[in-house]
């Protein structure tokens, strides 16, 4: 007989096979700024009507170019197949399947110049093969549509057409110059769209097989979020109604007959914000999301709501939640229950509560990002979900276990390390528990203090939360730990959490930010000589409010941030928020001034700070970064001030992304790592 090998000769052969096969394996790499251009974006996923398919988008960049791409791919439901359907350079989205299954339709404007002035079309792909081809021809595009459950309409959003983009053809105008813009809105700015003139976003009925077109709705309004009844015989919609809709937060949901000439009918009556109607599988109830009061309109919080379709009282089904119900929510097809996504607390589930009435049920586990959900006819659910080291991905919800189905990213994400994420708490000094996430670099070392870069989320209504960011990533990798902290204001904790910082800017929240630093230097993990800290848009401004509060920060980068907010006024897009929460200037000038704080205390700021933005920013406009930036230079404070020509709110041209990571890492590098 032979003799059998003992444990211990066993357990070093195993040893050994084991070093073996990981030095087989390439080491992973830290992550570089070139690979920001790699990582594909998935969105949209949408089931086919027999459930064997999904469809969903990808979004790539060519960094030659200097351009974003998005095109249609699927993915079989069991996750063996994936075939990418559209290679056009132009881009395409929205991919929606005809109910009788016969064509995937989706968003595109391609053709010649002419053709793609039009703007974003419907176009059609036969499942029988072949090319696509264009649908519709709206002269001012479409940004919307959806099919009626017989397939043969959609209803369509599009936008008035504006005279004034095509000038050569205007009567009395003759020339290629455009005509001076005239304005006479109360809400006359948003990012993007620029100045606001009276052309509205209506519905139109598209006839399928003889592509007429006909007007549903009409006014001085906007109408959107357009859903077909069961029976394909109405439209429920949401549109703000009132006298001056630029000065009121009341959309409600209507009810309107699917064909011309006919007058909608109001559903919904609360004077906050109704949006996203969902019919019931019967028609009989409609169900939506009710939003807060207007004058918390910036601090929202959504609740799922039913009401009856021929009106009556509605009945709220979260409220007992505290959590806000976010994007897409599907009724079950028994109508006795809704599968909805609500946000909580460093992460966002899938939840379920019975029509009935009773508590939500929670679905998915937590550390993860649930969004984007779509319902088969077998209750099957296709969804995006990511982790903080896992990109988004389509993945399969059935039997109560989440199956992943796509993996657009791997092979790249294979390659990298990963920084530690974890959760975070910290108590401010009033007592408040506040909670985050705390990346650490791949490699960290117990027991070695690390320079610390304190990252701040804009909204404020918004949160860090467990999904893959390739900013903190990036800053892991060279060497930085980055706390990213769901300061007061935030969502994912509640409606009086979100209010807490109500006409009181600055304050409450660069509280619960330093007693977060004060956390991570006390354990022993952040470097209390080398703190940096930053923002965009909201995490700019509270940037600003904490360097002119504290003067531990070595190194600092507000992006489309402010700090003499009275100067705000007029001159951006939240004239609504500033009237309802602030007052108005001339009558509550204490107030204002107040929450401009930072700039007249700018003789107290110490901090380099560089200061960005967009040029063509509506949202927090440039003068608010200018004004801060002459604040510091007149003062002798190092400061640099970027600006990005043709850009809004958010930076989108790849090449502007990358530059804008990169100066951060430079200016970041130059005072918290230069000479220790």
């Amino acid at each position: 007989m032979k003799k059998l090998l003992s444990l211990s000769v066993l357990a070093a052969l195993s040893l050994a096979a084991l070093s073996l096969i990981a030095s087989a394996q390439p080491a992973k790499r830290t992550i570089a700024l070139a690979d920001m251009v790699k990582i594909k974006s998935v969105g949209d996923p949408q089931r086919s009507p027999e459930g064997k398919w999904v469809a969903f988008t990808v979004g790539s960049t060519d960094a030659d170019k200097d351009k974003r791409d998005s095109d249609i791919w699927m993915v079989s439901w069991d996750g063996s197949q994936q075939v990418r359907l559209t290679f056009s350079p132009d881009g395409e989205s929205s991919p929606r399947w005809s109910p009788d299954g016969r064509f995937l339709s989706f968003l595109a404007s391609r053709g010649t110049e002419d053709e793609k002035k039009l703007g974003a079309q419907v176009w059609l792909l036969s499942r029988a093969g072949g090319e696509a081809q264009r649908l519709t021809e709206i002269k001012s595009g479409v940004s919307s549509y959806a099919w009626s459950p017989d397939s043969k309409r959609l209803v369509i959003v599009s936008q008035d057409l504006n005279p004034a983009d095509e000038p050569e053809k205007m009567e009395g105008w003759k020339r290629k110059t455009k005509p001076p813009l005239v304005i006479d809105r109360y809400h006359f700015k948003q990012d993007r769209e620029g100045y606001l003139l009276r052309f509205y976003s209506h519905l139109y009925l598209f006839d399928v097989e003889s592509r007429k077109v006909e007007t549903l709705t009409s006014g001085p309004y906007d109408d959107g979020n357009p859903v077909w009844s069961p029976d394909s015989a109405r439209i429920a919609f949401v549109s703000n109604h009132a006298p001056d809709p630029d000065r009121s937060e009341d959309s409600n949901v209507y009810v309107i007959e699917a064909k011309a000439g006919v007058q909608p009918r109001q559903l919904t009556t609360f004077p906050g914000a109704d949006n996203q109607p969902a019919w019931s599988p019967d028609g009989r109830s409609i169900a939506y999301l009710q939003g807060d009061e207007p004058r918390f309109s910036a601090y929202n919080l959504s609740r799922l709501a039913v009401v009856p379709a021929e009106g009556g009282t509605p009945v709220i089904l979260t409220a007992a939640l505290d959590r806000s119900v976010e994007g897409r929510f599907h009724w079950t097809a028994d109508g006795k229950s809704i599968l909805f996504v609500f946000d909580d607390d460093r992460a966002t589930y899938l939840g379920k509560v019975a029509v009935a009435g009773g508590p939500v049920e929670r679905l998915t586990p937590g550390h993860r990002t649930i969004s984007n959900l779509s319902l088969g006819a077998d209750g099957g659910l296709a969804l995006l979900s990511g982790t903080s080291s896992e990109t988004g991905e389509v993945y399969a919800f059935e039997t109560g276990v989440l199956r992943r189905l796509t993996h657009q990213n791997d092979a790249l994400l294979a390659e990298l390390q990963i920084g530690i994420t974890e959760d975070f708490t910290s108590k401010s000094k009033d007592g408040t528990v506040v909670n985050g996430l705390m990346v650490k670099p791949a490699g960290y070392v117990a027991g070695k203090r690390y320079p610390t870069l304190l990252l701040i989320h804009g909204g404020p209504n918004g949160q860090d939360q467990h999904s893959f960011s390739f900013e903190r990533e990036f800053f892991a990798a060279n060497g930085y730990v980055v706390l990213a902290m769901n300061y007061r204001g935030s969502s994912g904790r509640g409606s009086a959490y979100q209010k807490a910082i109500y006409a009181d800017w600055g304050h409450k929240e660069v509280m619960d930010l330093l007693g977060a630093v004060d956390r991570a230097v006390a354990s022993g993990i952040a470097d209390p000589d080398r703190l940096g800290i930053g923002g965009w848009s909201y995490g700019g401004i509270l940037t600003d409010y904490t360097i002119a509060s504290d003067p531990r920060f070595k190194a600092a980068i507000s992006g489309a941030g402010s700090a003499l907010q009275l100067t705000m006024y007029g001159v951006d897009q939240y004239i609504f928020q500033y009237e309802h929460e602030l007052g108005l200037p001339w009558k509550n000038r204490d107030v204002w001034l107040k929450v401009s704080y930072p700039f007249f205390q700018a003789d107290r700021i110490k901090t380099p700070t560089l200061f960005m933005g967009g040029e063509k920013d509506f949202n927090v406009p440039l003068v608010g970064g200018e004004q801060m930036y002459q604040a510091l230079k007149s003062q002798g404070v190092e400061t640099q001030l970027v600006i990005y020509p043709g850009q809004f709110h958010g930076i989108s041209m790849p090449s502007y992304q990358r530059d804008r990571l990169e100066r951060d890492l430079a200016w970041y590098d130059k005072h918290l790592k230069a000479g220790h």
